[in-house]
C-alpha cells in the first residue's frame, strides 16, 4: 500500500477514538473520580500526564503545547495531592479499558481486538522516541496483557506519538500552541467556540493573538486563513504526517493493511456509543 499523507490520516482517523475514550467514556471519567481528582480538568491533566510522574505545571504546558499556563495550574500540581500518579495511571486504564469492552461487546469482535493489538503493539514498540517526551514517558508503562488494553495502550502510544511529532512541526514552523489553535478554526477545523470551552479562551486572549496573526500576514483581517497560513498549516500537517508514519516503518505493506482494516470495525464500535462529542479540540467526528 501507498505510505503517504492520506494512509497517516487513515490510521490516525482509526485510532484516536480509541484512545479518546479516556476522555469522554463514563467508566474512565469515574474512574478518576473514583481515584480522588476534582472535577473534568483534573482529571484529564493528572491522567495524561501522570507516565510523566509528579511534574509541576511548566512541564505540563510544554508538553500538552496549546492549553494557558493559568489552565494547568488550575489542576496541576495540586492533583497530586488528592492522588498520585500511580493512581491516575491504573484509573484511566481501566476506565478506558472497561469503556471499550462495552464497545466490543459483540463477540465479532473478539479477532480484530487481537489483531489490532499485535500489530499497533508492534509499531508502537518500535516507533523512535527522538524527541517525543510524551511517547516516550508512556511508553515506560508496563504492557496490558490482556487484548483490549493492549490495544488502548498502543493507541495511547501511537497518539502520543503523533502528537509530539505535531508539535515539534509547530515549533520549526514559529507557531505557539495558542496560535495553533486559532489557526486550526480559521481553517474550519474547529469552531472557535469549542477552543473557548476546551482551551479556554475569552475574547480578550483570542483578540489579541489574532491580531498578532494577521501582523505576521497569517490570517486575514476577517479571521480567514491567508495564502501565507495556509501553506504554513500544510506544511506542518506534512511533517505531522511524515513524522506519524514513521512509527509503523516495522510493518510491511500487509501487515499494514491488516491494522487498518481490524480497526474499522472497532472504531465504528467505540463512535457508535456516542461517547465521543462529534466536534473535540482536534477535530471533527472521525471519518471510518
Amino acid at each position: 500500500m501507498t505510505r503517504d499523507a492520506q494512509s497517516a490520516r487513515r490510521l490516525w482517523s482509526r485510532l484516536e477514538p480509541i484512545h479518546a475514550v479516556t476522555y469522554f467514556s463514563p467508566e474512565a471519567l469515574a474512574a478518576l473520580a473514583k481515584a480522588g481528582y476534582k472535577g473534568f480538568w483534573m482529571g484529564y491533566f493528572a491522567g495524561r500526564a501522570a507516565p510523566m510522574g509528579r511534574v509541576g505545571p511548566e512541564i505540563v504546558f510544554a508538553t500538552f503545547y496549546n492549553f494557558s499556563m493559568a489552565h494547568v495550574r488550575r489542576a496541576i500540581p495540586d492533583a497530586w495531592t488528592f492522588a498520585p500518579p500511580s493512581a491516575a495511571l491504573e484509573a484511566r486504564q481501566a476506565g478506558s479499558v472497561a469503556a471499550l469492552k462495552r464497545a466490543f461487546a459483540d463477540r465479532e469482535h473478539a479477532e480484530a481486538v487481537e489483531t489490532a493489538a499485535m500489530l499497533a503493539r508492534a509499531a508502537a514498540e518500535s516507533a523512535p522516541m527522538e524527541g517525543c517526551t510524551l511517547f516516550a514517558a508512556n511508553r515506560s508503562s508496563p504492557w496490558p496483557d490482556e487484548p483490549t488494553a493492549a490495544l488502548w495502550h498502543a493507541s495511547t502510544l501511537l497518539r502520543e506519538h503523533r502528537g509530539d511529532g505535531h508539535i515539534a512541526a509547530l515549533i520549526a514552523a514559529g507557531i505557539h500552541g495558542r496560535e495553533a489553535n486559532i489557526l486550526q478554526s480559521a481553517a474550519g477545523v474547529v469552531p472557535r467556540e469549542v477552543f473557548g470551552v476546551a482551551r479556554h479562551y475569552d475574547d480578550a486572549e483570542w483578540d489579541s493573538i489574532s491580531a498578532q496573526l494577521i501582523s505576521r500576514g497569517l490570517l486575514d483581517h476577517d479571521g480567514t486563513l491567508t495564502d501565507q497560513g495556509m501553506a504554513i498549516r500544510a506544511e506542518v500537517e506534512d511533517r505531522t504526517d511524515a513524522h506519524a508514519l514513521s512509527a509503523f516503518d516495522t510493518l510491511d505493506d500487509e501487515q499494514l493493511q491488516q491494522l487498518i482494516d481490524a480497526l474499522v470495525p472497532l472504531t465504528r464500535a467505540v463512535i457508535a456509543t456516542g461517547d465521543i462529542p462529534e466536534v473535540t479540540p482536534i477535530g471533527e467526528r472521525f471519518d471510518v
